[in-house]
């Protein structure tokens, strides 16, 4: 347990459900499929351990030998987790008693015993009350724990999880690739993501900027698919993302993934110019 824990308080929101995309992004990594030791880190989970509760049980279905530790900067937010967790053992609610969870006081220097390294760490809407400057080094602070072959996530979402965009930062603390995932239905313009990108991208959506430039391209694009929403808003995306494939922008993934809602992109289509 760390005495003096790196960071700044967050603002503690959160809710159920509110990070299943970025749950399931993880799931499908490498850096947590392919883990000698699959430990993953949900930092900065809030005033509710429920985003941690939730990832566990998501993991487990891909890994059994999963392990997820909840670390908060707040010794009161680290007790209230706790209490969840032990109604959880009780059987007094929907998750498994057994949820391989524990929660404990930490911030960037993510304190485990001994010399133990997470596959993965989260970070989710931790970083959104900094100057974009402190960013590296908030970047480099956490990933410095990881092994070789492990990953940082880190992104922002809105309240209720339609709305997400995030980081793969590998163990050098360098920007691999950018994610924004969309719920698709109802979805007017996929430029909405603008409102939720990571704190090193959400002032750089400007003219000139290679973020800027990728969501102009994908609107457009959105709005050209437009007869295809009477097969589904799935349909459209689709199209959409294949259009920016084809005029060569560096898209990844496939179209399971990008049924998802999902496009991702290297970090140097989008890095800040």
């Amino acid at each position: 347990m760390a005495s003096s824990p790196l960071g700044r308080p967050t603002r503690g929101t959160t809710g159920t459900n509110r990070l299943r995309r970025n749950d399931r992004w993880i799931a499908a990594s490498d850096a947590f499929r392919d883990a000698v030791d699959p430990l993953v880190i949900d930092l900065g989970y809030g005033a509710s351990g429920v985003t941690a509760l939730e990832l566990a049980a998501r993991l487990m279905k891909v890994r059994r030998d999963v392990q997820v530790i909840g670390f908060e900067l707040d010794p009161e937010r680290v007790a209230a987790a706790r209490a969840q967790l032990d109604a959880v053992r009780a059987g007094r609610t929907a998750f498994a008693p057994d949820l391989p969870v524990s929660f404990a006081r930490g911030g960037f220097e993510v304190p485990l015993s001994g010399d133990r390294q997470p596959a993965v760490i989260r970070a989710m809407n931790v970083l959104r009350q900094y100057d974009e400057e402190d960013v590296p080094e908030a970047w480099r602070s956490m990933a410095a724990r990881l092994p070789p072959a492990g990953m940082l996530f880190e992104g922002t979402c809105d309240e209720i999880g339609r709305i997400a965009s995030w980081v793969d930062v590998a163990p050098t603390g360098a920007p691999v690739r950018f994610t924004i995932s969309l719920r698709l239905a109802e979805l007017e313009r996929p430029s909405i993501v603008a409102e939720r990108l990571p704190k090193a991208l959400i002032h750089r959506n400007v003219r000139g900027e290679g973020i800027h430039d990728l969501l102009v391209a994908l609107d457009r694009e959105w709005d050209r698919a437009a007869p295809l929403s009477t097969f589904g808003a799935t349909q459209r995306f689709l199209a959409a993302v294949t259009a920016l494939k084809e005029q060569g922008h560096p898209v990844l993934g496939n179209r399971g993934r990008w049924r998802l809602g999902e496009l991702t992109v290297p970090w140097e289509a989008v890095a800040p110019r």
